[in-house]
C-alpha cells in the first residue's frame, strides 16, 4: 500500500494540508486574483513540476504576451509509472487544481480552459468539482489513453485538437501555437494547484510531492520541503540501506556513491549534475542490479515510443538491445564504446525527449557505475539473467 505523509513543520502550509472537497470554498478558495500573484510566483521561484522543471513565471508570461485568444490546460496525464502525485492530487483536490488553472486563466488573459486526464476515477472527481463550483472560464475535461508520451504538451495539444496523442515537431511550441492555433499555457497539475496555494497563502512552504519506491523498502508519495536530503526520504519508507537510486524517473538519472547527500531542489540538483523531474525517485536495495534497473527502462522507454520519428525507433532499440547483451555477459569488445557513442549523440533528434531519456539512463549507467558493468563481461548476475519485462512492472507505483 502507497502511504501518503507530510514533512512540513506546518500542514496547512503544504498541498496535503489544503482542505478538500466543498470545504476548500468555505476555506477562501476561488478567491479573487491578486494583484500580486505573478510576482509571488516569480519570488518564489516556482518552477514546473510534470518534469523540465520551467519557471513558473517565464511559461505565463509567454503565453499573456502572445497575440490573440489564449488557452490554459491541466496536464495531469501521468507517464511515468514511477509517479502518482499528480492522479493523488486530481482524485483528492481537485478544487485546488482547478483554482490554479483559474489563476493561470486570468494571469494570462485566457478565455477557456482545458483539464487532460486518463484515468477514470481523476475525471470523475474534475466533473463534480466543477459542478461544485465553476471556475469562471469554460472548462472541458478531455480524456485520454495512458501511455508514457501523452502528457509530452505537444501531444496534449495534438489529442485536444483532436488527433491522437502522440508528440508533434517544434517549433512551434503550444505558448506560441496551441489548441486551436491559439497561444497555450500546458501545465503539470502540481504546478497550478502550487500557484492557487501561493494565491491563499502567500506564505506557502517551498515544497515538492515526490513519489518514493523500489526494491526493500515501502512506497510513498510524500510532501517534503526544500532542501531535503534525499537520505531523508529513503529512511522514511525502510529505504536506508538503499546502494543507488533512480532519480527523476525514466526521464531521470541513475546515482550510486553520493546519492544520500543530494537536496530536494532544483538548482542544488542541478549544479550536483542531477535532475528531479516529476519528482519519482526509485531505489535499488542491496540485492538489486544498476544494469538490471537501466534495461528494464531501456526496454520500458523503447516500447513506450511513439514510433513517429526513425532514429527513436532504431536508437530505443538498438540501446535496451545492446544494454540487455551486456547485462548477460553476451556483450563483445564494442558494446560498451558503442552504448557510450549513441548515449551521447542521438539525445535532441526525436521530436519528443523520449530518445533522451532512454540515452540518459544508459549514460548514467556508463558513467557511475564502470564497475559493476565490468563485473557482467562474463555471465553470472543472478538479476540480470532473468527476461526484461518491457510494460514498466518495476516502476510502477500504486495509487494511495
Amino acid at each position: 500500500m502507497t502511504g501518503v505523509y507530510s514533512l512540513l513543520p506546518e500542514n496547512g502550509t503544504g498541498l496535503l494540508g489544503v482542505p478538500h472537497g466543498t470545504e476548500y470554498l468555505a476555506a477562501g478558495g476561488y478567491a479573487p486574483l491578486a494583484d500580486d500573484l505573478l510576482d509571488r510566483i516569480d519570488a518564489a521561484r516556482l518552477r514546473g513540476r510534470g518534469g523540465a522543471g520551467f519557471p513558473a513565471a517565464v511559461k505565463l508570461r509567454a503565453v499573456r504576451d502572445a497575440t490573440g485568444p489564449r488557452v490554459v490546460v491541466a496536464n495531469g496525464e501521468e507517464g511515468e509509472p514511477g509517479s502518482v502525485k499528480d492522479r493523488w492530487l486530481l482524485r483528492h483536490r481537485p478544487h485546488t487544481v482547478l483554482d490554479g488553472l483559474r489563476l493561470a486563466a486570468a494571469l494570462t488573459d485566457a478565455e477557456r480552459g482545458y483539464v487532460y486526464v486518463s484515468d477514470p476515477a481523476a475525471e470523475q472527481a474534475v466533473r463534480r468539482a466543477l459542478g461544485e463550483h465553476g471556475p469562471g472560464l469554460p472548462v472541458d475535461v478531455v480524456r485520454t489513453e495512458h501511455t508514457y508520451v501523452a502528457g509530452e504538451e505537444s501531444a496534449v495539444v495534438r489529442r485536444i485538437d483532436g488527433g491522437p496523442a502522440l508528440p508533434t515537431a517544434k517549433p512551434p511550441r503550444p505558448f506560441e501555437s496551441g489548441v486551436g492555433g491559439a497561444p497555450t499555457l500546458v501545465a503539470n497539475v502540481e504546478t497550478l494547484a502550487r500557484i492557487a496555494l501561493l494565491h491563499s497563502r502567500p506564505d506557502a512552504a517551498d515544497a515538492y510531492l515526490v513519489t518514493l519506491a523500489g526494491g526493500g523498502g515501502g512506497t510513498a508519495l510524500v510532501e517534503a520541503p526544500a532542501g531535503t536530503l534525499l537520505k531523508v526520504l529513503a529512511d522514511l519508507c525502510g529505504h536506508g540501506r538503499s546502494e543507488a537510486v533512480l532519480l527523476g524517473g525514466m526521464f531521470g538519472r541513475l546515482y550510486g556513491e553520493g546519492w544520500r547527500d543530494l537536496t530536494l531542489d532544483h538548482d542544488g540538483l542541478r549544479d550536483a549534475g542531477a535532475a528531479l523531474g516529476c519528482g519519482a525517485l526509485h531505489f535499488l536495495g542491496p540485492e538489486d542490479c544498476p544494469v538490471a534497473v537501466a534495461v528494464e527502462a531501456a526496454s520500458y522507454l523503447g516500447a513506450q515510443s511513439a514510433r513517429q520519428c526513425g532514429v527513436c525507433v532504431s536508437g530505443t532499440g538498438a540501446m535496451a538491445k545492446a544494454l540487455a547483451a551486456a547485462a548477460r555477459g553476451e556483450g563483445d569488445a564494442d558494446t560498451l564504446p558503442q552504448l557510450r557513442r549513441w548515449s551521447s549523440r542521438l539525445p535532441g533528434r526525436g521530436a519528443c525527449a523520449l530518445l533522451d531519456a532512454a540515452a540518459r539512463v544508459v549514460a548514467t549507467l556508463l558513467d557511475r557505475f564502470p564497475d559493476v558493468l565490468d563485473a557482467h563481461r562474463s555471465p553470472g548476475c543472478a538479476a540480470c539473467a532473468r527476461p526484461a519485462p518491457d510494460d514498466g512492472r518495476r516502476f510502477t507505483v500504486p495509487l494511495p
